[in-house]
């Protein structure tokens, strides 16, 4: 095997990283509509990112819990992520705001403003997938015989 041999990831990571790709489109384009509206309307940039947070966490949720994993994850870990990438959204659309305050086109604003929400979420992505798929909805360590623990201690009727 030479050292220019491409080196594929399993089918079933790839499946279940087009299902996180899908889920968050979904979650994005709802996510980024709030945002813009909220932000063509007048509303700070604080408040716009948070309404655009809350209106794009849940789909975002209910997909990947069904959708991309299968299964329920761990609620403390899922929450710290996406409070935390709420928080970095908020913090980045404010400085953005603040910044674009002396140009006068308010659609210019609304796209510049709107554009650094959309961005704060693409450098997140990848990131969130890890975490995501790492800890929050991460399988249960099997043993050394590949038997999941918590079913070798589950007592079978018969």
């Amino acid at each position: 095997m030479s050292a220019f041999t491409k080196v594929r990831p399993p089918r079933g990571r790839l499946l279940l990283w087009a299902r996180y790709s899908a889920s968050s489109v979904v979650a994005t384009v709802v996510s980024q509509l709030a945002f813009a509206l909220c932000y063509w309307f007048g509303t700070a940039a604080i408040v716009a990112t948070l309404v655009a947070w809350f209106a794009g966490a849940v789909p975002n949720y209910v997909l990947n819990r069904r959708y991309t994993w299968g299964r329920s994850g761990q609620k403390l870990p899922y929450t710290i992520i996406v409070i935390g990438s709420a928080v970095t959204a908020a913090v980045v659309t404010s400085v953005t705001s603040h910044l674009v305050q002396p140009i006068d086109s308010h659609a210019l604003k609304t796209v510049l403003v709107s554009g650094s929400y959309l961005a704060t979420y693409a450098i997140l992505f990848i990131v969130k997938f890890v975490l995501f798929d790492r800890l929050v909805f991460a399988k249960p360590a099997s043993g050394p015989d590949g038997i999941d623990p918590v079913e070798a201690r589950t007592p079978v009727t018969t």
